[in-house]
């Protein structure tokens, strides 16, 4: 009301101008005077936002490595008693539960494709409602009790069928015993789709993003945090996956348990000590301003070589298609990704303490980047090789291949995350981290889809079945000719959608809410009147 009277005001003033010109002053002069009145705003310019949060972030205490035992610790236990049970499900579900190999393979994939992703379902709840500190709890918590779920289908006779012993027809579940299976993995379904997405973010949030040691601790932090998913890969596909197999299924599935119960513990251990980022809205605004931004910008000029900071690599799945024994001893199909994880372990440890300050102090320049590019010829050299027939050969001559995989996936994954965490905005950080594993569930369909593809049309071909049931008469020189056939479209693929690609570099800033703690908000505080 009070600006439309000002507004009335300033009409009269034109109009009496344009009609007499002469006694426009005076015509002022005789109206009644009234001070310029300005409702209270409560908008917040930007200045008030930047300043408010500069003084935010000063009250953080960002601890770093100091809460890694927690972060690192809870990371490697969940993913030990995730991959200790699932790892060996298939065999489960065969000799356990009297399933047929395909109706077990169904589950297994449908349950695999669920994990990978329902993390989008979990990112997007992370990051709009729930932040990332409380989806952990809960998805900690819920892969403890899927474990013990599934345990309890081992351990309880009535929650399992009859074993079939030397019976010619095996009696199946009934439904309850399928029900009961289906809700243990339902809540590994809810554990692990919480947990991959917002982990890693989680881990990096206790980092300083503006100091020097922030920076360098976020970038080695990927580094280990791989390196503590193949070491738990290794240890699960070894020894959880012997016992299993040769001592006890009940022991053997004990072990994730009480492995899931130390990560909860660990995890909830380091509560008070945690950066915890607040939930900042739908990230679907946040992808509707990068449309509108790239809308507004595709006019601009790409960065030099912009292909060293996008890389998109999708693992195959030939360990599984080889043979799963030697002249000499036997070796289960799936250990033989052992050697891949192997190469992978120990190449990190040589990329973060050896290649990387190396590369620093040659070039003054962070090479994380460069990683990407690298691995995109790796899992095509890994392919190439793979000729001739195998029948006369040790299954040993897979490991270098592997290795040489497991280098490549070194370089690969870790990549990956890391450019996700950095390109995505903030709002966005567990959002981004489901890609990851979307890609991988992705990957896998393709992949059924491929090799169901290749075996029936090369069934009557005359150069004989690719994938024949048979692994010594079957062509797989050819099927992995063309796997690396798909390695160089996807390089060419890579470089192409990468011209297009804007980075987004270091200067640029995202504002982020924290949850801090009162009572170290006000140790900080006084901390800091005292230096004053």
């Amino acid at each position: 009301m009070k600006s439309r009277v000002i507004l009335n005001h300033r009409d009269r003033r034109d109009k009496n101008h344009n009609n007499n010109n002469t006694n426009h002053y005076t015509q002022v002069d005789t109206m009644e005077r009234k001070p310029l009145e300005v409702e209270p705003s409560t908008t917040t310019t930007n200045t008030d936002v930047v300043d408010s949060f500069e003084e935010e972030q000063r009250k953080i205490v960002y601890r770093g490595w100091k809460v890694m035992p927690f972060i690192i610790g809870n990371e490697t236990f969940e993913k030990l008693g995730i991959i200790g049970t699932l790892s060996n499900l298939l065999v489960y579900l065969t000799s356990v539960f009297n399933l047929k190999s395909y109706t077990a393979a169904t589950i297994i994939n449908a349950f695999s494709g669920t994990i990978n992703f329902g993390t989008f379902i979990a990112a997007f709840l992370c990051d709009t409602y729930f932040g990332r500190y409380k989806t952990l709890s809960v998805a900690v918590i819920a892969c403890f009790l899927g474990s013990f779920v599934i345990l309890l289908t081992a351990a309880i006779p009535s929650l399992h069928p009859v074993a079939c012993g030397n019976k010619i027809s095996c009696e199946g579940p009934s439904v309850g015993q399928i029900l009961f299976l289906l809700m243990g993995l339902g809540f590994l379904v809810v554990g692990a789709g919480g947990i991959r997405p917002c982990n890693l973010a989680f881990g990096a949030d206790q980092f300083n993003p503006k100091s020097e040691s922030g920076k360098k601790g976020i970038n080695s932090f990927f580094n280990w945090y791989f390196f503590t998913f193949t070491f738990a890969q290794i240890i699960s596909l070894t020894a959880v996956v012997y016992i299993q197999s040769n001592v006890s299924w009940t022991i053997g599935l004990i072990i994730p348990v009480a492995l899931m119960f130390l990560a909860c513990v660990i995890f909830f251990a380091g509560d008070r000590l945690y950066v915890k980022v607040k939930a900042s809205g739908s990230p679907l605004a946040g992808i509707a301003r990068v449309i509108a931004a790239a809308i507004k910008k595709r006019g601009l000029k790409p960065v030099k070589q912009p292909w060293v900071n996008l890389y998109n690599h999708i693992p195959s799945n030939y360990a599984n298609t080889t043979l799963k024994y030697t002249d000499q001893f036997r070796i289960p199909a799936a250990t033989y990704v052992v050697f891949l994880m192997t190469g992978m372990t120990v190449f990190i440890i040589f990329y973060d303490r050896v290649l990387v300050p190396s590369l620093r102090r040659v070039t003054g320049l962070e090479t994380e980047e460069r990683r990407r590019n690298f691995a995109l010829t790796k899992p095509t050299l890994g392919m190439a090789p793979r000729t001739g027939e195998i029948s006369s050969m040790s299954a040993l001559w897979l490991i270098p291949q592997l290795t040489l995989a497991g280098i490549a996936e070194a370089f690969a994954a870790i990549g990956q995350m890391e450019f996700y965490y950095k390109q995505f905005p903030e709002n966005m950080k567990s959002f981004a981290g489901s890609i990851f594993y979307v890609g991988a569930g992705v990957s896998s369909y393709l992949a059924s889809f491929l090799i169901s593809t290749v075996h029936r049309t090369t069934a009557h071909s005359p150069s004989g079945n690719w994938l024949a049931e048979d692994l010594n008469k079957a062509k797989l020189d050819y099927f992995y000719f063309m796997l690396t056939g798909l390695m160089v479209v996807n390089m060419a693929y890579f470089l192409l959608m990468a011209r297009w690609y804007r980075y987004k570099g270091g200067n640029d800033e995202d504002i982020t809410e924290i949850e801090t703690n009162e009572e170290e908000t006000k140790q900080q505080q006084l901390q800091d009147k005292n230096s004053v």
